[in-house]
């Protein structure tokens, strides 16, 4: 970015701001329900990342802990950044069967409702380069980089500094009018930009969140241990599921949502106008059964440009056998997790084994 630095310091405070507020526009035009712009300093950020990381809450995420300090400090990881524009965009998709009933019925699947859809890194990802083609249009070549979970990015601090919300103590950052449905991307700029002032939370005394999960992996306010949280269990552990917290999993296969579908602030959350975040397959409403019995070359197929897809078809299955494990037991389980005794891997025989045992 340092080339272009000398070129974008030449605007002066009024047209800086006025560039900034045109940037809004231009984000909502593009499908951004909100974009604010955060400075770099990350300082009390990374004192809460040191202190997660040393004890060792992140399992098996070693990326967590990789890139030294490039993480809080955005001008390491891109040279000459000044300003992180975030753009939020909502994802909850309208007219699906009520996720409370799915994971009441333990003969279906649940799974997270922001991987109904397409990959929202692909969805954001464009939609940021759009709007940096627009800036680069409006001023002629300036310094940037995207992302949307592809590099050491800490969203949620940054976007708690620019006012898009507060982290809530689930860590999910809460947005007053909007709950907490919804992704963040980012653009690191050398734009002298002018910033976004963060708002108060307003958690207050409640704790529902920490009440309410499953296998309390909030640890306390603010703190989530993801050795313990599903979404990291179903979505990020390449090896065998704890056996203490299998039961507990219920019919969860990908990611968990409980801490949010509690969330007094998500009665505010509005339904997503995005078309690519609609439901594919039905996977909003699908039996356990039906999903186990997805070879590789159907799962590919079936999850082809969603974020499930990087998950491989092993841990499909590996999740799909603790959640029938779970289920109400019947023959036409029983019979399935039989079928499946002898599976080429390890990993899916050992978690059939403990499914078939719940029944037997």
């Amino acid at each position: 970015m340092s080339e272009i630095q000398n070129q974008s310091s030449s605007y002066n405070n009024e047209q800086l701001a006025k560039l900034a507020q045109q940037i809004k526009i231009w984000g909502k035009e593009l499908g951004f329900q909100e974009i604010a712009i955060a400075d770099t300093q990350l300082n009390k950020a990374e004192e809460t990342l040191t202190d997660w990381l040393e004890q060792g809450c992140h399992g098996d995420m070693e990326w967590m802990a990789q890139h030294g300090t490039k993480r809080t400090r955005p001008a390491e990881l891109v040279t000459g950044t000044h300003r992180i524009i975030i753009g939020r965009m909502d994802y909850w998709p309208p007219d699906i069967v009520k996720a409370e009933s799915i994971l009441a019925d333990s003969d279906k699947a649940y799974i997270s409702r922001y991987a109904l859809g397409r990959d929202y890194h692909k969805v954001l990802r464009k939609r940021l380069q759009k709007l940096s083609t627009k800036i680069e249009n409006e001023i002629g070549p300036f310094g940037y980089r995207v992302f949307v979970d592809s590099a050491p990015v800490m969203e949620k601090p940054l976007a708690e500094k620019a006012g898009l919300g507060w982290v809530g103590k689930h860590s999910n950052l809460l947005n007053k009018d909007a709950g907490s449905w919804f992704f963040l991307g980012e653009i690191y700029t050398d734009l002298p930009l002018p910033v976004d002032s963060p708002v108060e939370k307003h958690c207050g005394t409640c704790q529902t969140c920490i009440d309410v999960c499953p296998t309390k992996a909030i640890t306390q306010p603010y703190v989530v241990d993801a050795r313990l949280c599903i979404s990291y269990l179903t979505i990020e552990l390449k090896g065998a599921i704890p056996l203490e917290l299998r039961s507990l999993m219920g019919n969860r296969i990908y990611g968990c949502d409980d801490c949010q579908l509690c969330c007094p602030w998500n009665r505010f959350a509005t339904d997503t106008p995005e078309t690519d975040f609609m439901p594919r397959h039905h996977l909003d409403d699908v039996a356990l059964l039906e999903l186990f019995n997805w070879d590789e070359e159907t799962f590919l197929a079936k999850t082809e440009g969603t974020a499930i897809r990087r998950m491989g078809h092993e841990r499909w299955l590996r999740n799909i056998a603790v959640a029938l494990g779970n289920a109400t037991t019947s023959k036409k389980i029983i019979e399935a997790l039989k079928g499946k005794l002898n599976h080429g891997s390890e990993i899916i025989k050992e978690h059939v084994e403990w499914g078939l045992r719940q029944h037997l």
